[in-house]
């Protein structure tokens, strides 16, 4: 058996540098947000007033403010859509060197919008950012599942989810009133995205495309040699090699695939309905309702209302943390278990936290259980589907498939953003606190499908992976290419 590969120097400087201005960039831009609504509200009523003469009033102030949280959503939803024409057509690299200039770009119109008078300026800036943030949240998620060694896949892929919880924390930290959180320097917590999207335009050049991308999309195989040696260390990788020419064999010299295809082609059914299911609907999950209730939930629990933002700088950092312990566990323990028990938690967290607050008012004590509730719910919601999923697209599909998987999983991602974000006031209005039984009963019916339906992908190459899909999809008939090689390898991707 050959000895587990090491996680090397430059390996983790790339993981660092591919975070800094990837999905960092997304937690970053969702927490500083909240922070200084109020000040760019009187910003905008301000400015009105100014050009106009008289104040705005306050229900178009509102319509305005809703439009800058709701632009940022369809410039994502913009953003994912070129996920698979420009991680194809440029390489993972320099498409993620681009949009350091679309985040560059919103920063500045967003670091002077005030300077300007213009509050159409704040709209413009979080638009840039949504497109930044939609592209590079996918594009990360595919080069840092490609350039890891198959044992070390599901570590290195986790820490795109790592650092959005980092990101979301930094965001919390940047918007106390001590630091950024003020009247006067809410543009700078606004443009504070340029100082990642800066950081990984001078870095990333040093680094190479994932060596799965250049071997098998690029046919270079000398490049893929220097890039593995360089990001895996100076040694023998013929094994890995052999993996991935295998793959690059049984693709049959087939071209990146349109998202149509994903959705039509049999080969790929059980894996388009585990994207789905599994990450398609992970806005059900309902941690974003639980963030809605924290700040009500916490000052009944008797914190000061000024000291709450300290409290949800703790969730931040508990979010980190369990992310962290998924990347410890996922290659111990697995894909599935984690998944399937990390949704068993949630479904029973979100029933206990129904009753919770519920009654409120009558137990003095259950405000203190529904607080700890909430840090078990982000417990388990870190360890199982937000660590996991953003790896179980990279594993799922093979190199054809994988950039328009990643663009359906960004405009899923994204619209049930946009939709949650319409509907979920009306549904807190109409059901209160029992607006969670909808979330709890998908997260119940997740867990029981994926413990009997999706297989486990540890220790498995992408090609294993898709030999197993293979058997699920055509019912255990085996099919074969044309131009077979190998034929303990080969497996059917074309129809």
């Amino acid at each position: 058996m050959s000895p587990k590969p090491q996680v090397t120097w430059n390996l983790a400087l790339l993981s660092i540098v591919l975070g800094i201005g990837g999905t960092f960039q997304y937690g970053l831009q969702i927490s500083t947000i909240s922070s200084p609504s109020e000040y760019i509200k009187e910003f905008i009523n301000q400015t009105w007033q100014d050009r106009y003469g008289s104040p705005l009033h306050q229900e178009k102030v509102s319509l305005l403010w809703s439009v800058i949280i709701a632009i940022y959503n369809v410039g994502g939803l913009l953003g994912s859509l070129n996920v698979a024409y420009l991680s194809v057509r440029f390489g993972r690299k320099k498409t993620l060197l681009y949009n350091n200039i679309i985040a560059l770009l919103g920063a500045a119109v967003l670091g002077f919008s005030r300077t300007l008078g213009s509050f159409e300026m704040v709209i413009l800036g979080r638009f840039l950012y949504g497109v930044g943030s939609g592209l590079g949240l996918n594009v990360h998620m595919i080069y840092a599942g490609e350039c890891a060694p198959q044992q070390l896949r599901g570590l290195i892929t986790i820490t795109s989810a790592l650092f959005i919880a980092i990101g979301k924390c930094v965001g919390l930290l940047l918007s106390l009133s001590e630091l950024l959180g003020s009247e006067a320097l809410w543009p700078l917590i606004m443009a504070s995205s340029a100082v990642p999207a800066l950081l990984q335009l001078v870095t990333l050049p040093f680094f190479p495309d994932p060596p799965r991308y250049l071997l098998i999309d690029k046919g270079d195989k000398e490049g893929c040699i220097k890039a593995m040696k360089k990001l895996w260390g100076d040694k023998d990788h013929k094994a890995e090699m052999d993996e991935m020419l295998a793959e690059k064999t049984a693709i049959n010299g087939e071209k990146a695939k349109s998202v149509m295809e994903l959705v039509c082609h049999r080969a790929v059914r059980r894996q388009f309905l585990i994207l789905l299911l599994v990450y398609g609907c992970l806005q059900l999950a309902g941690i974003s309702v639980v963030y809605f209730y924290t700040y009500d939930i916490f000052f009944s629990a008797g914190i000061p209302s000024d000291q709450i933002r300290y409290v949800s700088l703790g969730l931040g950092i508990t979010e980190i943390f369990t992310i962290a312990l998924c990347g410890y566990m996922i290659e111990r323990v697995g894909r599935k278990t984690l998944l399937w028990m990390g949704y068993s938690i949630l479904s029973l967290v979100l029933g206990a936290l129904t009753v919770s607050l519920s009654l409120q008012s009558v137990y003095s004590w259950m405000p203190y259980f529904s607080t700890i509730l909430i840090f078990i719910l982000l417990l388990s919601y870190g360890i199982g589907p937000a660590g996991v999923c953003c790896l179980l697209v990279t594993e799922i599909f093979n190199q054809s498939y994988r950039p328009a998987a990643f663009v359906l999983c960004g405009v899923m991602n994204w619209l049930g953003l946009i939709v949650l974000g319409f509907v979920f006031p009306f549904m807190v209005q109409g059901l209160g606190s029992f607006c969670f039984i909808f979330f709890l009963v998908y997260c119940l019916v997740m867990a029981i499908l994926v413990f009997l339906f999706v297989p486990e992908t540890k220790g498995k190459s992408i090609l294993e992976i898709m030999e197993e899909f293979q058997r699920l999809n055509f019912g255990g008939i085996k099919k074969k290419t044309d131009k077979q090689t190998d034929s303990n390898v080969i497996f059917v991707t074309r129809f």
